[in-house]
Order: C-alpha cells, then sequence, then structure tokens
C-alpha cells in the first residue's frame, strides 16, 4: 500500500515522509478514484443507475468525504481523527451498493477500501478490524432493514460471506503492517545507530584533521596501493620549498642525497619507500635548491588492520635543518681541534722516541718517559678517533681478506696490550674464512671491540671471540663477562660520544667514539653490528660481512 501511494506522488517522496492532510487525502483517493470509473461505466453502459436515488447519495457522500479530507487540518487535530474518514466511507458505499442493485454488480466490494485503511493505520489494531467487520456488516444488512424487504435468514445470510471476507482481508493487512512496523522500527533503529556513527565519525575525523594541521611536521597517509589519502598543511609547505603543489608527485619534487645536489633515485624517496611496506626512521633528505633548501627526517609506520594485514603506511616529514647544522658545525669543530692537537702531538711523540732510545738514562727518567709515552699514545688515539668522526663516512677498499688470520692477529695484539691480567682470551674462529672487506678498517673494528671487553670487565673473565660462515657471510662475535648494561643504556650502544653510566662512575677512559665509528666501518662494507647485553653478566657484540666469492678478486680489479 505504501508503494502503491507512493506512486501516487509521482515517486517522489515516500508516504511517510508526506505530511498528514495530504497522506489522508492520498489513502481516500483510490476509493474515490473507483467511485469514479464506476460513473464512467454506468454512464456508457447503464444509463439507468443515475435514476436511482440511493446511488446519486452515495456518489455525492463520497465527494462530501473527500472535500472533507481536502479541507479539514488534520494536522491540527489529534492524531487518530483521521479514521473517521474510513469510518464513514462504508455510508456511501452502502448507499451505491443498494442503489445500484443488479445494475452493477460487486459494489460492495468497495468496502475494501476503508477495510485496508483501518488496518494499515497501525491504530487500535482490535477495534480497527472490529469496525471492519462491522461495517462490512452494515453495508449488507442495513438496506435489509430499513426497506419493506422481508427479513428472514436467507435475505440475512444472503451476501454474509462479504463481512468475512473483509475480516480476512483485515487480518492480512494488519499482520502485514505489524511485520512491517517492525521492521520500520528495526531500520529506524539502525538509522539512529548508524547516524551516531556517523557523527561520531564525523567528530573523529574533524578530531583528526584539526590534530595533523596543528602538528609542526609534514605528515601523509598511504593506502595499501600507496595512493595518497591524508596530507596536511604543513606537507604542502614543504612540498611548495621543493618545486610542488598539492597535486605535485612525490618523483617530481626537487628532493636531494647528502651532498645536496644529486638527486636522490625514485625508488628510494620516502612516499615509493613506504607504499611498497617499507618501515624506516630518521631517513635523511635534502628538500629543496639551494639557498632554501631544508634537511627532513622522514620515518613511516605501517597501518594494519584488525587480522594484522597491511592497509596502508604514515610517512612523517620533521624539518630538522637546524639540528643538522648545529652537528656539522660540531664535527668542524672537532675536526678543527683533532687538527690543531695533532701538530704538537706529532712533535711530542717524536722527540719522546728519541729521548727513549738516549743510553743511560737513570731509571725514574725512563720510567716518566715510559708513562708521557703511554699518555701520548692515547691522546694520539682520541685524536684519530675524533678525526674519523669528523670525516663522517669512512674510505674502503674491500678485497677478498683471510678473515681468520686477521682475528687471530687482532687477538694476538690485544693479548699483548693487555693491562688486566684477570682477563683471558677464547678464539673459536673457523678456520678458511675469507672475506670481502678493508682489513685495516675491519682490523680498527676488531682492535675496538677487543678493547672494550677488556676496559668493561675490570674483573676479569673469558673474551670469547667467535667467527664462522652463516647464512652466505662471515658472522663475528666478541663477547666479555664484564659489567654489562641496561636495556636504556643498550638503545643508545653505538651513538657518539656515549657511555654507560657504570663507565662514567668507575673512570673507564674512554670517550665513546670506538663503536660509532665501528658502526660507521660495518655498515660501509654493507654488513650490520648489533649488540646483546645484560646488566652485570657482558655483552656480546657481533658483526655481519660479506663473503668473498671464486673470481671476485678479478672483478675488483676490474673495477
Amino acid at each position: 500500500m505504501d508503494k502503491v501511494l507512493s506512486y501516487l506522488t509521482l515517486n517522489t517522496r515516500q508516504f511517510h515522509e508526506l505530511t498528514l492532510r495530504v497522506r489522508v487525502i492520498l489513502s481516500q483517493l483510490p476509493l474515490s478514484l473507483t467511485v469514479v470509473l464506476i460513473l464512467v461505466g454506468g454512464a456508457l453502459f447503464h444509463r439507468e443507475l443515475f435514476e436511482s436515488q440511493a446511488f446519486l447519495i452515495g456518489v455525492a457522500l463520497q465527494a462530501v468525504l473527500l472535500g472533507l479530507c481536502v479541507a479539514v487540518p488534520w494536522d491540527r487535530l489529534p492524531h487518530a481523527t483521521f479514521l473517521v474518514i474510513p469510518l464513514l466511507d462504508f455510508i456511501p458505499i452502502g448507499f451505491m451498493r443498494y442503489g445500484s442493485g443488479t445494475t452493477i454488480t460487486g459494489v460492495g466490494l468497495l468496502t475494501v477500501f476503508p477495510v485496508i485503511w483501518l488496518a494499515a493505520s497501525g491504530l487500535f489494531p482490535r477495534a480497527a478490524l472490529a469496525a471492519g467487520f462491522l461495517g462490512a456488516l452494515g453495508v449488507v444488512w442495513v438496506p435489509v432493514f430499513v426497506t419493506d424487504a422481508e427479513v428472514n435468514s436467507q435475505t440475512l445470510t444472503q451476501s454474509f460471506l462479504l463481512p468475512f471476507i473483509m475480516l480476512a482481508v483485515g487480518v492480512t493487512i494488519r499482520v502485514m503492517t505489524a511485520s512491517m512496523m517492525a521492521q520500520q522500527e528495526v531500520v529506524e533503529e539502525k538509522d539512529r545507530a548508524l547516524q551516531v556513527l556517523l557523527e561520531d565519525s564525523a567528530r573523529r575525523e574533524r578530531l583528526l584533521e584539526t590534530v595533523v594541521n596543528s602538528v609542526d611536521i609534514g605528515l601523509i597517509a598511504l593506502d595499501e596501493t600507496g595512493r595518497p589519502v591524508l596530507a596536511n598543511r604543513k606537507l604542502e609547505q614543504l612540498r611548495t620549498l621543493a618545486g610542488g603543489s598539492g597535486g605535485t608527485a612525490e618523483e617530481d619534487l626537487r628532493i636531494y642525497q647528502q651532498d645536496g645536489e644529486t638527486a636522490l633515485p625514485v625508488a628510494r624517496r620516502p612516499a615509493r619507500r613506504a607504499a611498497e611496506g617499507q618501515v624506516f626512521s630518521d631517513y635523511l633528505l635534502w628538500w629543496g635548491d639551494q639557498p632554501d633548501q631544508r634537511v627532513l627526517s622522514t620515518s613511516s609506520r605501517l597501518m594494519t588492520n584488525q587480522a594484522g594485514t597491511r592497509e596502508g603506511s604514515v610517512v612523517t616529514f620533521n624539518d630538522v635543518t637546524e639540528l643538522v647544522t648545529a652537528l656539522n658545525a660540531k664535527d668542524e669543530f672537532v675536526a678543527t681541534v683533532s687538527h690543531e692537537l695533532r701538530t704538537p702531538l706529532t712533535a711530542i711523540r717524536g722527540y719522546l722516541e728519541l729521548l727513549t732510545t738516549m743510553p743511560d738514562l737513570e731509571p725514574a727518567v725512563a720510567s716518566g718517559l715510559e708513562v708521557v709515552s703511554r699518555n701520548s699514545e692515547r691522546l694520539h688515539k682520541l685524536v684519530v678517533d675524533l678525526l674519523s668522526t669528523a670525516e663522517g663516512t669512512p674510505e674502503i677498499t674491500p678485497v677478498p681478506t683471510d678473515f681468520s688470520g686477521l682475528v687471530g692477529r687482532r687477538i694476538a695484539t690485544a693479548q699483548e696490550g693487555n693491562s688486566n691480567p684477570l682477563v683471558r682470551f677464547e678464539d673459536h674462529t673457523d678456520p678458511g674464512l675469507v672475506a670481502l672487506c678493508d682489513a685495516p678498517r675491519i682490523g680498527q673494528v676488531l682492535d675496538n671491540l677487543l678493547s672494550n671487553a677488556i676496559k668493561y670487565s675490570p674483573g676479569g673473565g673469558r673474551v670469547t671471540v667467535r667467527a664462522a660462515e652463516v647464512d652466505g657471510e662471515v658472522e663475528c662475535s666478541v663477547t666479555d663477562q664484564g659489567s654489562g648494561m641496561s636495556p636504556e643504556e643498550l638503545k643508545g650502544v653505538f651513538s657518539k660520544f656515549f657511555r654507560t653510566s657504570g663507565a662514567r662512575n668507575a673512570a673507564i677512559p674512554g670517550v665513546g667514539l670506538g663503536l660509532a665509528i665501528s658502526k660507521a666501518i660495518v655498515e660501509r662494507h654493507g654488513g650490520a653490528i648489533t649488540c646483546r647485553s645484560v646488566e652485570g653478566t657482558g655483552s656480546t657484540f657481533t658483526f655481519r660481512l660479506p663473503l668473498a666469492h671464486v673470481g671476485q678478486d678479478q672483478q675488483l680489479q676490474a673495477q
């Protein structure tokens, strides 16, 4: 019924969305149109129908009721007032049925319209069914009682089937209406819940947009295909510096490597790496051209759904130009100071060498010179470390190297210089290992690790060196039984100038550059270095290097 009435409104609006007056008119309209159809049929084929006064009264009353539907302001009256129209509809239908007689049969079936209206209204369901039944019964019986016809069982039961048909129709409509109303309540409840969710989602979206546009870092979110789905205003400002705008693809931006002049390959740009599912932190980029060039630190993190499947990435761009400038200034200062220290230190070491070779030195003088020489060597090593740090990425020349022999030589050197008799060395290096590396540089790494193992084992213990082929690489580890580190200290163990609190309290010599230099050397070889440590138990430093293959020597020489 709702669909039929919706069609009558040209399907522009749903029936329940209309005003009450319009709904009353549309509910009465099917009956009125049917009456018009009967009138047209009578005018064409049964003109004698218009000679019946009862029939004409019924038509007139039907017109009056339609006029009431239009004229009465139903919206201002109590809601159930409109039910008076279908109840009154039984009167004109009764007149028309009586007046049509046998000329047009089936006029009594017009009672189906008010019956449906009453049952479909959903108001007073039992009373509506009873009213529909009694109304249809009245249409059949009232003419029998008010006319001169003989009242008997035959006249009373002649059309008795009509009220029961109308009752069945009313019950069916009521059941269907109740089901539809229940479904409508469920739909409305879901709609209300959906509206709440939509409002909450909109509020969260506004909050997210406010937050991402408030932070002082660029931010872009990518879906699983690498398509941008969110970017904040800060990123748009940074894109402008790199010669782009909101719609400029990342590969068209002016992004450079560390020298600030060599364009960064597309495959190494942060959004491309994030789109491939890579996770990275503190990835430095030189953004834009001089003199407005900025240094950005970029990071990427994955977005996953509840099943753990990747559904995108978030990339952040943090302007660290001032920090990088300060670090460069620090490195320049360190390099300048180191150069200034190295010149007089070279002279001191030269004269010390002359003095220590002089004959007939008194024991006290010789002992003093030995102390001066030892401390000048320490100072020289410190200056060399400072210069190595200031120089940045170390230059290496990798060649196939007897790694087993190199380890053995560095252990022997560490044993000779070992000042702690409580420390003993164990070498578990597999023979015949050949690594593709720069021997002096890797020797420097081994010296740093062995020196630290000795320094941080004041109570003695074993220093165990292991080297073997693992997963197609040469893996070497140095394990001590010294003081170890806490988890917090372990996070910064490869940082420049990092020293543990235990080392500072125990006055263990050093400035915290050895491990940073070692890390740079190993990574320059394409390898990696890691550390495992337990406070009070000891530490294990492990690094890996490429394994040399047959014929690789010739390839390197060709290069």
